[in-house]
This record gives C-alpha cells, structure tokens and sequence, in this order.
C-alpha cells in the first residue's frame, strides 16, 4: 500500500466515514477498484473479499483478516514479507507495538487509516462469520 499516492489513501480512508459512497465511487471510477473492494471487504462484504481474491489481490484480502485477528492471514503477512500491512492491522486493533513502528517511520497517513477503520468498526455490530482468509 505504500505505493498509493497520498491522496489516494486518504481517499481510501474516507470510505469509512462515507454514507454516500463517493470515495468510493471515486475509488472504483479513478483506477484503483482494489481499494475500493478492500473498504468494502472490511466493511464486511464477502462479495468484495472474493473479488480481491479473483484478481489476485491476496495481500489486501489478507489485510482484512488479519484485521479481523485470523491468524492465518497474519501468518500469510508475515510469510510473504507484507510488514506495513502487519503494522496497519495491529494499528486498526490499536496494537501498540504496531502504532509505534508507523510512527517510528513516519507513516501517519497509515496511523490516519487504521484510526478511520478502528472508529467505523467501533460504531458497528459485526457479523462474526465473515468468511475467513
């Protein structure tokens, strides 16, 4: 995810504080529909998840396990070297050894995105059979 222009992210993080889906749109219209599928995933459709899984976007759809605490996708993060993402879902579950190595790399647009998802999922009921990574 360090890949994504900054606005981009920010965009991306807005999707979880957008009732009216245009981040979103914007997202999915602008060439960047994993982010998209992503926000959605971790909004809890599985619809999304297995569109991140058909194209091929393993990582994210580990990203949202892993934020979801499954072990295996944390163990899928670590196997394949994603440790920004490790870091961003342990920061989503206010982890603080993964909210001090952002900070300690100056990532706050990620500290930014993890705050937004920890708030959104704060305020939800949650479907606890989600389907798992």
């Amino acid at each position: 995810m360090e890949n994504y222009p900054v606005q981009v992210l920010l965009a991306f993080a807005q999707t979880f504080d957008d009732t009216e889906g245009n981040f979103l749109n914007w997202l999915l219209h602008n060439g960047y529909p994993e982010l998209a599928a992503l926000s959605s995933a971790i909004r809890g459709s599985e619809e999304a998840f297995d569109w991140l899984m058909k194209h091929k976007f393993y990582h994210l759809a580990a990203l949202d396990g892993a934020i979801d605490n499954q072990a295996k996708a944390s163990e899928w993060l670590r196997q394949y070297n994603f440790q920004l993402l490790i870091a961003l879902a342990g920061a989503v579950n206010n982890r603080p050894e993964a909210v001090a190595w952002l900070g300690e790399r100056d990532l706050q647009i990620f500290l930014h995105i993890a705050g937004r998802i920890r708030f959104f999922r704060d305020s939800q009921t949650w479907d606890y059979h989600k389907k798992p990574f």
